[in-house]
């Protein structure tokens, strides 16, 4: 799974001199979430959350993953120059909006 992320994010201009998957228990989570801690070749820490669901994806939905990324802050000990959100379902538009007020890109054509 790491090599198909990876050459999906090589398409949108991301290239990762180093990229780890991180489990969502190590950051007290018991959500299906897949997430990553890379550095890019320009020395940024990058955070990638995808998630995979059959429903709907809400609002609510955005905030927990706000709140996500703040707890692997805290684990990884650094900032996120970027933070990257990849879903494959239908994302509700006050969901993606809220994403990009907190200045977070989100992809959703992965697969």
């Amino acid at each position: 799974m790491i090599k198909e992320i990876t050459t999906f994010l090589n398409s949108k201009d991301y290239l990762f001199s180093s990229f780890k998957k991180v489990e969502p228990k190590e950051i007290n989570s018991r959500k299906k979430i897949e997430i990553y801690s890379g550095v890019d070749i320009k020395k940024h820490f990058i955070s990638i959350f995808i998630i995979d669901q059959k429903s709907r994806f809400f609002i609510k939905n955005a905030k927990e993953i706000i709140e996500l990324k703040d707890r692997l802050r805290l684990k990884e000990d650094h900032n996120f120059k970027k933070n990257i959100f990849i879903i494959k379902s239908e994302v509700c538009s006050k969901a993606i909006s809220h994403f990009k007020e907190n200045k977070w890109i989100v992809y959703n054509d992965f697969m």
